[in-house]
């Protein structure tokens, strides 16, 4: 497994670097399996130090936690500790879907853009033109996955909408978390 352990604006000491290797390793070993890569990001923010963790496994999912505190080994343990809750949690359904896939999850690419929002202000010819201004352009993944799946990478990335290809039917389908605190699915039908 490969590991990139960083700081921002601060320096990230061999020890450190050791101790997260050592604890990410257990926690990983114990419940997911051939994870190929972890990010750990270490900050400040105030009195606080920030560990935030990515780690990417061969079945194409992405787990991610975070803890804050002000020591920073207590940071990194507290979000090693959340890991452990979420991978422990989705432990079983892991294991199955390892063993229904033999290899990695297909992935596509497709854009990603964050849009400008309008302004009241904004002059005359800016208004005329029916396109939007693009801040961001980055390349975004799209996994070829169930959609029990893709609900458990939403859940397990703490995001709102999953965009995924249904491994199924082939088409583009959309998970999302409501207001209501379900799920919701869109599953897009050709109309003919």
């Amino acid at each position: 497994m490969r590991y990139q352990i960083s700081g921002k604006q601060i320096d990230i000491g061999a020890a450190l670097q050791t101790h997260v290797e050592t604890e990410l390793g257990e926690t990983l070993a114990k419940y997911a399996g051939r994870p190929t890569e972890a990010y750990v990001v270490f900050s400040k923010t105030g009195h606080e130090y920030v560990a935030e963790a990515v780690v990417h496994l061969s079945t194409g999912l992405t787990v991610q936690a975070s803890g804050k505190d002000s020591e920073i080994y207590s940071a990194f343990d507290a979000c090693a500790e959340k890991m452990d809750k979420q991978l422990r949690r989705y432990k079983r359904r892991l294991k199955d879907h390892h063993r229904d896939r033999p290899d990695p999850v297909e992935v596509s690419g497709g854009g990603s853009y964050i849009l400008a929002a309008t302004s009241d202000d904004s002059d005359e010819d800016e208004q005329s033109s029916d396109a939007p201004v693009i801040v961001a352009e980055t390349e975004a993944k799209i996994p070829s996955i169930s959609v029990g799946e893709a609900v458990m990478q939403m859940e397990l990335s703490h995001a709102n909408v999953m965009v995924f290809r249904n491994e199924k039917q082939g088409r583009i389908n959309v998970v999302y978390k409501r207001e209501d605190g379900n799920i919701g699915w869109i599953d897009p039908h050709n109309a003919g």
